[in-house]
């Protein structure tokens, strides 16, 4: 008993002890990005701004080289290393779910001064999705140097990108939830204990050093009325589709700007030139870089309704413009803004036509960011928690919680389970959906499969198929041709009732074509539904859709024992 317990100490103590380790990486790692962001929005907007102003109007063409000039530097990095594009929480989601918690230091560091000149410079993206994945990418360096276990480092990352997300906001709750919901997907309670330690301890490492770990500014004392519920209902369901419409409209930019002609150096150089126009429309409103200045003056209601609509859309434009032409940034703050803006205008529209009601716009501008950022990211609870520890109150949960909640649903409807994160993972070629545990996703078929599977050839006879099923105890064999190419499969229920002389006739006579086969780049989960699909057993592994040759089988057994296997590695108990 007394070893045991020293064994369970032993653990615990080791655990937590990394935990705390994850927290100080991703907090240190968040106010390093923070302070080389400062340093190149100073050069870009202190130092060379005012050298380069040339005034037309009301209008300074100088904003308009800033991010062009950001852009041409990073394009010598994306050309490089083409995979520093987007904003770094995929790349956590693979990392975690497909990698073994492996994220290449190199990588990180090169991908975080990327993300620092495309921010720095004015480019439309925000740095708390960066700040994550340099919390995780640490960690798994951490990890790697004291050779921890797969799952150990798989829940290590996970921690470290909790502590930069928790540490940019100051929102320690938030930021554990955020690692949850977007990267741990189906963690168990146990687990989540050295992900909220990380989360804390990313927080206050922030806070020790820069005292403030958000520039968002939110009026005290708001709140709403009852008869007001219904509203934020409905203002969820518009943001909900907006936010399903404004995730596939990024992957069509990127899309639009991958397919063209253009010279890789070129298409940052497009985008940047894009932003810096739109920037310059509005300089002081948050189209350049993350944008809190903007919403601070949404949430103190200092723009008009048309203001706010058109300052959504131009900062929908501007991030669509820097994340489609190659450029590194996240999507977290954006969305933020994006929604902030439309909810703002919403109550703003709402005082205008049910005066009565007395609402206070500030609420519906918060109730629309949780709406559109929970439909983007799939990640309800992160908002109303952060919506919560922002505002230190429980005053607007209610509306909140019920935009948020109907934001996510609708967009889920129409993303079809997919987020802003898991659309570009389907794009390298991994399924992932949100909201469920990642488990049989993790293993390939080519771990779990039978090399050398028993066949039956389909010149043999259905006695012998009756043979070899009461010698294996198999019920279903795939058959194959004189190549060894898979042709159908038949079983058991194939031959049952049927008469001697029908027995005796060519099994290709009575082969089932209506079949599944898989493939060893596969995962479980698709031989599962495949599987699943054709009712049957057994599903035949062929080497490639071009090559349907025989290399293995896949029994409903061997997957029922590749979860099990699964779930007891996810749990560190």
């Amino acid at each position: 008993m007394a070893s045991e317990n020293g064994r369970y100490i032993k653990k615990w103590g080791g655990i937590i002890t990394f935990s705390i380790l994850a927290g100080l990486a991703g907090g240190i790692g968040a106010i390093t990005f923070r302070i080389l962001i400062g340093l190149v929005h100073k050069f870009f907007f202190v130092w060379l701004l005012p050298k380069v102003s040339y005034q037309v109007g009301d209008f300074n063409l100088g904003y308009i080289l800033l991010p062009t000039l950001g852009a041409l530097v990073v394009s010598f990095f994306i050309v490089k290393y083409p995979d520093i594009k987007g904003n770094g929480i995929p790349e956590v989601i693979e990392a975690v779910i497909f990698k073994g918690g492996n994220i290449h230091g190199a990588f990180a560091v090169i991908k975080t001064v990327a993300t620092a000149i495309t921010i720095g410079s004015g480019g439309s993206v925000g740095r708390e999705g960066p700040i994550g994945f340099i919390g995780a990418s640490l960690t798994s360096v951490l990890a790697r140097r004291f050779h921890l276990s797969k799952e150990m480092r798989k829940l290590l990352i996970t921690c470290g990108l909790a502590a930069g997300i928790a540490g940019a906001f100051n929102t320690p709750l938030a930021g554990a939830m955020f690692a949850i919901e977007v990267v741990y997907m189906g963690a168990f309670s146990i687990n989540l204990v050295p992900i909220f330690i990380a989360a804390v301890t990313g927080n206050a490492v922030t806070l020790a050093v820069l005292n403030r770990a958000v520039e968002i500014d939110i009026p005290d004392k708001i709140g709403y009325t009852l008869p007001e519920l219904p509203l934020f209902f409905f203002l969820g369901l518009l943001l909900g589709l907006l936010a399903a419409f404004y995730a596939r409209f990024l992957y069509s930019a990127v899309d639009r700007f991958s397919e063209s002609k253009l010279p890789e150096l070129s298409k940052p150089l497009i985008g940047g030139i894009g932003v810096g126009f739109l920037g310059m429309l509005f300089p002081a409103h948050g189209i350049f870089g993350i944008g809190y200045g903007g919403m601070r003056m949404a949430f103190y209601g200092e723009l008009a309704t048309w203001l706010l609509i058109v300052l959504g859309l131009t900062k929908m434009l501007a991030t669509a413009l820097t994340i489609g032409s190659g450029q590194s940034g996240g999507v977290f703050a954006p969305s933020l803004y994006i929604g902030t803006m439309f909810g703002a205008a919403f109550g703003q529209l709402v005082k205008l036509i049910l005066p009565a009601l007395e609402p206070n716009p500030t609420v519906y501008a918060l109730a629309g960011m949780a709406a559109f950022f929970s439909g983007m990211t799939q990640a309800p609870l992160t908002q109303i928690l952060m919506v919560t520890e922002l505002t230190r109150s429980y005053a607007v949960l209610p509306p909140v919680m019920t935009s948020a909640t109907i934001g996510f649903l609708t967009a889920r409807f129409f993303l079809r389970g997919e987020s802003i994160y898991t659309l570009k993972l389907r794009r390298k070629g991994y399924r992932v959906r949100t909201g469920r545990p990642i488990i049989l996703e993790t293993i390939s078929v080519s771990e779990i499969m039978t090399r050398e599977p028993v066949y039956v050839h389909e010149n043999q006879t259905l006695l012998y198929v009756e043979h070899l099923i009461g010698e294996t105890g198999h019920d279903c064999f795939p058959v194959v041709n004189d190549n060894l190419e898979v042709v159908g499969v038949i079983g058991i229920k194939d031959i049952l009732k049927k008469p001697i002389s029908l027995k005796r006739m060519r099994v290709k006579r009575f082969t089932n074509r209506a079949y599944g086969v898989t493939y060893p780049t596969e995962t479980a989960e698709d031989a599962f539904e495949k599987l699943m699909a054709h009712d049957r057993n057994l599903l035949p592994v062929v080497e490639s859709p071009q090559n349907r040759k025989l290399v293995g089988v896949v029994t409903k057994r061997d997957i029922y024992r590749a979860y099990y296997r699964g779930l007891e590695g996810m749990y560190i108990d």
